[in-house]
């Protein structure tokens, strides 16, 4: 039972854009739209079958309007997530189900979408990677959309609302966020929500504090209520006492002044205090992030993730779309590179063009370059596009879950193929585009070696290293303690692989989450990585981290952590070199 004013009532949630807010909570009507199933009688499908498909028409005008606005007000920037959108509304499996379920099974519009919905939530459940898996958030606020107007209810735009105050709500969209005037909205919080949803990544790149997933919120917030939350550690305080509010106070003028010291590190090399440099690049998706690399001081992109142009769309992109999104891309970032990872998908990521057959075990079937290469009516338009995107910048392509010499041999002979292609056709393209590969299966630790005598550069993905090796589904909530970045055999394998790399004359790069760890900067460090791609808003803190270190003290670090027999041994010896070395740069 909620209190009728709860004092110093403490909330976790997940921490979604850091920063901390502290004013007074308003509550925004964001609740799932509340629809029944009924049975309806054979003359009434071809109405509600209209009713449906007149209301995504209008949740296409709504969006097309919500764009125009905020085009005009604000710019371009991020409006690629309500494209999106607009490309969820064009999906066949959307339309299609729902249709042929009002029609085959008689029920009425707002229960079949219901259905369909469910059903897009079991096959997102089940996907892997959590960035993809949270894409199903996308797709229930394109069906919100589209309950809401079948229902005739509408809701209120947060730009309209008085004084500064933080957003508590049981979800917000992309739409919400890009429309929240900074000057009034200093945070929100929602019960829904995950780290990598669109809605976080729009408030971190817009600079909103903001703590998601924190169910109950909107049962014990009330209108009015002092609240501070902490998008930083995903922590939220209803109505502080004088203690605890100054105590957040001090914590959020703290944060403040850490935050302007960050800044004005940006262009100051990323170097150690023995004069080691490393290039500190991004991991991207739209092109609309690149500001926020460039304010980081990022030099470059090291992982270009292009699934974005596939997923949850009824067609797949031609050569020329891609084309013309990896241009943009390469203009953009420039004068910095940018290594374009080719899809990478599989059983557990919803691609509609590619008919992909539903899998055991989808993490260990047909995904990434398998799929590629036993598809080249998608992998080369893709090859192509981006060869012909490398002639507008500094393009790097790389290839995902590589098993060995064999897969890439294929991959190579594919690519001279499409080069004399171009050639023939009087295309122009970068002859000494780099070729690289993604380190994240044991198969290619062992054989590193040899595959670096194929490429020009390593890219490690430890997220599926990690659960590759240590066979761990790191989305098992009962084995995520056995998920170990620090185990020995890691250790293990990514100094063989930066050993290998560095033996062949190549360059050895990390791009998984280890990369953005301060914590881990360390240990990356002393192994001798000369590259590592993270978050955008990660880059400032872990090159402030790599400004107070030494390559010789890292070095000397790394061949002690290679002593230890388990991980808990390794990051308790971590720990104590951290307080005893850099324990205000943890703080």
């Amino acid at each position: 039972m909620v209190l009728e004013k709860s004092e110093n009532l403490e909330m976790q949630g997940i921490a979604a854009s850091p920063g901390i807010a502290i004013g007074r909570a308003m509550l925004a009507d964001r609740a799932r739209v509340e629809v029944s199933e009924t049975n309806i009688s054979p003359d009434d499908v071809a109405g509600e079958v209209k009713r449906f498909l007149d209301a995504i028409e209008n949740v296409k005008e709504d969006l097309h309007l919500i764009k125009s606005l905020i085009e005009a007000e604000k710019g371009g920037e991020h409006l690629y997530v309500l494209d999106t959108h607009l490309l969820i509304l064009e999906d066949s499996m959307l339309t299609t189900e729902t249709v042929a379920r009002i029609e085959s099974g008689h029920i009425n519009a707002e229960g079949s979408l219901k259905r369909t919905l469910v059903k897009f939530r079991e096959f997102f459940d089940g996907i892997e990677d959590e960035y993809f898996r949270e894409r199903v958030g996308d797709v229930e606020i394109v069906g919100e959309r589209i309950l809401r107007r079948m229902v005739g209810i509408s809701q209120e735009p947060l730009q309209y609302v008085d004084g500064k105050v933080i957003v508590v709500a049981h979800d917000l969209s992309p739409a919400d966020v890009l429309q929240i005037d900074k000057g009034k909205v200093i945070g929100f919080v929602t019960d829904l929500g995950g780290k990598t949803s669109h809605t976080s990544i729009l408030a971190r790149a817009l600079g909103i504090p903001a703590v998601v997933g924190l169910d109950g919120a909107t049962f014990s917030i009330k209108t009015g209520d002092h609240l501070v939350i902490d998008g930083s550690t995903g922590s939220a305080v209803v109505n502080p006492d004088n203690t605890v509010f100054r105590e957040h106070l001090a914590r959020k003028q703290y944060y403040d002044y850490c935050d302007r010291e960050l800044a004005k590190l940006k262009d100051l090399p990323a170097e150690t205090l023995d004069g080691h440099l490393i290039t500190l690049k991004g991991n991207l998706e739209f092109v609309e992030e690149v500001d926020s690399l460039h304010e980081q001081g990022g030099q470059g992109v090291g992982l270009y993730r292009t699934e974005m142009l596939f997923l949850n769309r009824a067609e797949l992109p031609d050569e020329n779309e891609q084309f013309e999104a990896y241009r943009l891309m390469l203009n953009k970032v420039a004068p910095f590179p940018v290594s374009i990872r080719t899809l990478d998908v599989g059983g557990d990521k919803f691609v509609s063009g590619l008919n992909l057959e539903d899998e055991l075990n989808p993490a260990l079937g047909l995904r990434a370059i398998r799929l590629s290469l036993r598809n080249p009516e998608t992998f080369r338009p893709q090859l192509r596009a981006i060869l012909r995107a490398s002639a507008y910048g500094e393009a790097r392509i790389f290839f995902p879950m590589i098993s060995g010499v064999g897969e890439i041999r294929a991959v190579k002979r594919i690519l001279q193929e499409i080069r004399s292609e171009l050639d023939a056709e009087g295309v122009t393209y970068d002859k000494n585009l780099k070729i690289g590969i993604m380190i994240e299966i044991p198969s290619a630790v062992l054989t590193a070696d040899l595959l670096a005598q194929e490429v020009d550069f390593f890219s490690v993905g430890t997220n599926d290293l990690i659960q590759y090796s240590l066979a761990i589904d790191r989305t098992n909530e009962h084995l995520s303690h056995l998920y170990e970045p620090l185990h020995p055999a890691i250790l293990r394998s990514l100094k063989m692989v930066v050993d290998a790399a560095h033996a062949a004359g190549i360059e050895a790069c990390i791009c998984g989450e280890m990369a953005g760890d301060p914590v881990y900067l360390p240990i990356l460090l002393g192994l001798g990585f000369d590259e590592l791609s993270m978050s955008p808003p990660s880059i400032l803190r872990v090159k402030q981290i790599l400004r107070r270190c030494s390559l010789s003290e890292a070095e000397k670090l790394v061949l002690n952590t290679l002593e230890f027999s388990t991980a808990k041994e390794v990051e308790s010896f971590l720990k104590s070199e951290i307080a005893a070395h850099f324990s205000d740069s943890f703080d």
